[in-house]
């Protein structure tokens, strides 16, 4: 019986792993960039929540997302928040680090995920936020 638990167990979690992390997005309605990043993570296995908000500032500020990290949406996920625009793959990274309450693309860099225009892209980092406030760099994309 013991044996059949703990199979059942293994089973379970390994459906679990497969299924497509969920993130909630909350964005302004007019903004093209943010429906993009959106397809983005629907591209790379996400399902995604979109709740169109009227506040978006009240939003970040109740995730505790930093002022100086700020873009044009937010998401969250794991209960920890996905400040602009992160690749899908950097989210994958955050939901295997306790110690971080989130990351963020700080700005509207071109080129990454959501604002893609042609072969140009900014160069950007993607910053992690500590449970102590500290900031961290987690990836970093050259220009090209």
């Amino acid at each position: 019986m013991r044996q059949l638990l703990l199979l059942a167990g293994l089973l379970t979690g390994l459906a679990q792993a497969s299924e497509a992390p969920v993130i909630d997005v909350h964005r302004d309605a007019n903004c093209g960039c943010c429906k993009a990043w959106v397809r983005h993570l629907e591209e790379h296995g996400f399902t995604v929540r979109d709740h169109v908000e009227q506040d978006m500032a009240a939003v970040k500020l109740r995730l505790g997302v930093p002022y100086s990290l700020g873009s044009c949406h937010t998401g969250v996920i794991d209960g920890k928040f996905v400040e602009g625009h992160v690749p899908a793959a950097d989210i994958l990274r955050l939901r295997q680090r306790p110690d971080l309450l989130g990351a963020a693309v700080p700005g509207m860099p071109m080129g990454s995920p959501g604002m893609e225009m042609g072969d140009h892209q900014d160069a950007y980092q993607v910053i992690g936020v500590g449970r102590d406030g500290r900031q961290q760099l987690l990836a970093d994309y050259p220009g090209r």
